[in-house]
């Protein structure tokens, strides 16, 4: 036979089919096992060949949200070399990384995958700046916040698949919402992602930091550098022996006082002087704007919308339910269809050619 020796042929149909329980036998106590789930909102059949957690990471990866990742800004807006990351090659790293430490550490590698990889479904276009932006557009109008975070967790529950969204697991969306945040994620697989998100980040920037000139290997913070390691690969290295270690030691996800300290005073680093820059650099207050007209134009002229976001363009829906619906459609775009969209609106054709 081949493949793995738990594999059995379903009595009725004859296909082979693999059972959660036998698939997940060799994982930790403390592990989230897909039979103590807390389900989805709709039941479904099960898969003969996957586990829930794994159906989930396929639909995150086949949906339209994940594929938009791969033109959105991690960290540099617009940028001319080839190699900056963007929000998808981000995502991908943090899923590398945090399997790496579930692996390690016995726990359900296919749920920690599944949330790596929906974490920043709801990033808007530019960064942070685009965050901050529409966070701004929402406190001006009474309409709450923004956060990716949140917004990952409505892409997954309401946006994606026409609306029906991709009914995942409750661990899984519970683990996007909390990667970040002042609650933990209620699983370890989760708590996993939320640290790794930060490894992942706080290393890649620093990389592109470099190579776009923005800091040099000078201006670094020297004591960090000399406990977690000159480079990028290195400091990686150090961080993820140190939580496998450390979280085997204590029984759950952590770090150690000294490297967790090194890795908050790189983090400090890079938002007082990298992410500072770069917005400084890219025209933070040009993002600003082109977010407040985007938004600005799509609630007054809220037939432009499509149909599904606008609940079905009857113009029956509230105010409130008008935001919320422009704030979807602007939070998923892309940068370049941003910028297309802000000239074909607000630019003279004759302008934006010259």
């Amino acid at each position: 036979m081949i493949g793995r020796g738990e594999a059995v042929k379903h009595e009725k149909t004859g296909r082979i089919r693999l059972s959660p329980d036998l698939v997940e036998a060799g994982l930790s106590p403390l592990a989230q096992r897909s039979s103590a789930s807390r389900g989805r909102d709709v039941a479904e059949e099960p898969c003969t060949l996957r586990t829930p957690y794994q159906r989930d990471r396929d639909r995150i990866v086949h949906c339209k949200s994940f594929r938009r990742l791969k033109h959105k800004t991690q960290v540099f807006i617009a940028p001319e070399g080839d190699h900056y990351r963007t929000r998808l090659t981000h995502t991908l790293e943090v899923s590398g990384i945090a399997r790496t430490v579930s692996r390690a550490l016995h726990l359900n590698e296919d749920l920690t995958e599944a949330i790596a990889l929906g974490h920043d479904l709801g990033h808007t276009p530019f960064g942070h700046a685009g965050e901050d932006a529409l966070d701004d557009v929402l406190a001006e109008l009474g309409e709450g916040c923004f956060r990716h975070n949140e917004q990952s967790v409505r892409v997954v529950e309401a946006l994606e698949n026409d609306g029906r969204g991709l009914n995942l697991t409750w661990e899984v969306r519970d683990g996007i919402r909390w990667h970040t945040g002042d609650t933990l994620p209620a699983t370890l697989e989760g708590r996993v992602v939320r640290l790794c998100d930060r490894v992942a980040y706080v290393n890649h920037d620093i990389d592109d930091a470099l190579r776009a000139g923005l800091i040099t290997a000078a201006d670094l913070p020297a004591e960090p550098i000399r406990l977690l390691g000159l480079s990028g690969s290195d400091r990686i290295d150090t961080l993820v022996h140190d939580l496998v270690d450390t979280s085997d030691q204590v029984g759950d996800i952590a770090q150690s006082p000294a490297v967790g300290e090194a890795m908050e005073t790189l983090r400090t680093f890079l938002f007082l002087t990298v992410y500072a820059r770069s917005l400084q650099e890219a025209g933070e207050d040009r993002v600003r704007r082109l977010i407040a007209q985007l938004v600005g134009y799509f609630i007054d002229h809220p037939e432009t919308l499509p149909t599904l976001s606008y609940g079905g363009g009857d113009g029956t829906v509230d105010r409130s339910s008008l935001v919320r619906a422009v704030v979807d459609h602007v939070a998923g775009m892309t940068d370049r269809y941003a910028q297309r969209t802000y000239l074909e609106l607000f630019v003279p054709k004759f302008w934006a050619n010259q």
